[in-house]
């Protein structure tokens, strides 16, 4: 999935935006959502047994609602899952005492601004790179914020981390998936004309050369992050995307490349961890691991009915009403195609209860769309992320 390079304008504002959610979504019975409190816990001992604020950094996997000033009104969404349920970090910032809101809030034609809450992480962002998936000048569109910047804007505005933080940050998704293409061409060519000897080497080493960067600066911000103070730092790897339903959608070829380039990443990302002297200094949370080898084989007994061959949002259906809008109304489309316009609106960010597959999906399927996981897969691997903290002798 390649980054757009098209500018989403100022045009596609709340006028057009909401009439796609309101008229074109035949799907909803109503627009607008409203929005959860957020509120401390009153129990005096939380329920992962020790208080903890948690701050969380990365991608739209980490992404506790940044866009959900337009979205959320306008289609009741405003993250990456079957809105309104939580995403991990929610959940473990719940187990720990807190609650964990939006650093930034904008996009999608509302201004970026600082929100006061300890979510970094963003949707579409890359590890460094400013312009991630998705990303359109003037806060037109996602704003993708690097984790880079993330972890940089945290420290200009609090200074330093301390004991009582539970640090949760992920990346990479996004560089994998902006490169993917060019990867896959690179393999190919190299294998076949005798460059690498393999097509798992010839991954193995272009995914080196073109991902190391990338993998190293998140090292660094690793590092960083512990260097400022913080003493409780969880590193999630990045989830099988061969096995996601994009990868799966790709046929065996395509999801074995994913899978490949995913797993290369991880590896160069424990590597430099451990070359910097950082892996006992970090909670590592394999979620590559626990998607392909206890969610995925075991998701029936897990209380799913759809692994990852399905999507609990009716992508298909919100991509289709939202392109039939774009034939119909062609001052919304600002340039692009309506098959272009429509694509925009089949991802989970908008998905609400309206626009599920069938009624209760966001507890039966495995993933809300092709990449992010449903509201029941996130509760299960965020118990999975605590009983890790746990394991490391922090709380229980």
């Amino acid at each position: 999935m390649e980054q757009s390079k098209k500018t989403q304008p100022k045009g596609l504002l709340r006028t057009a935006q909401t009439a796609v959610a309101c008229a074109a979504f035949a799907l909803l019975a109503a627009c607008g959502g409203g929005g959860s409190s957020s509120s401390s816990t009153n129990a005096s001992t939380p329920a992962g047994g020790v208080s903890l604020q948690v701050v969380s950094f990365g991608t739209s996997l980490s992404d506790v609602g940044t866009y959900s000033p337009f979205i959320l009104p306008s289609f009741g969404g405003g993250k990456f899952t079957t809105n309104p349920g939580q995403i991990w970090t929610q959940n473990v910032a719940n187990y720990y005492g807190g609650t964990l809101t939006p650093a930034y809030l904008g996009g999608f034609s509302v201004q970026l601004a600082a929100a006061g809450g300890l979510g970094y992480g963003e949707g579409g962002a890359l590890i460094s790179g400013e312009h991630g998936i998705g990303w359109a000048p003037n806060d037109a569109a996602a704003t993708t914020m690097p984790v880079v910047d993330q972890v940089t804007n945290y420290l200009k505005a609090h200074g330093s981390f301390n004991s009582n933080q539970l640090v949760l940050v992920e990346g990479g998704s996004n560089d994998i998936l902006s490169n993917a293409t060019a990867i896959g061409t690179a393999v190919q060519t190299g294998v076949a004309n005798g460059t690498y000897p393999s097509l798992s080497v010839a991954v193995q080493a272009v995914t080196l050369a073109t991902l190391g960067p990338a993998a190293q600066a998140f090292v660094t911000q690793v590092g960083t992050i512990l260097a400022a103070g913080a003493t409780k730092v969880v590193v999630v790897n990045v989830p099988d995307i061969g096995q996601a339903p994009l990868g799966i959608a790709e046929g065996a070829q395509g999801s074995a490349l994913l899978s490949g380039i995913t797993q290369t990443f991880n590896g160069i990302v424990q590597a430099g961890l451990a070359q910097a002297g950082l892996s006992s200094k970090v909670i590592y949370a394999d979620a590559f691991t626990w998607f392909d080898q206890t969610l995925l084989p075991n998701n029936a007994s897990l209380g799913f009915q759809v692994g990852n061959t399905g999507t609990a949002c009716n992508l298909a259906q919100m991509q289709a009403n939202a392109t039939q809008y774009g034939q119909q109304n062609p001052s919304a489309l600002n340039g692009l195609t309506p098959a272009q316009f429509g694509a925009q609106f089949a991802s989970s960010l908008f998905c609400s209860p309206q626009t599920l597959t069938v009624a209760g999906a966001d507890q039966t399927y495995v993933f809300a769309d092709s990449l992010h996981p449903t509201t029941h897969t996130y509760a299960l691997f965020a118990q999975f992320v605590e009983s890790k903290i746990a394991a490391a002798g922090i709380g229980h």
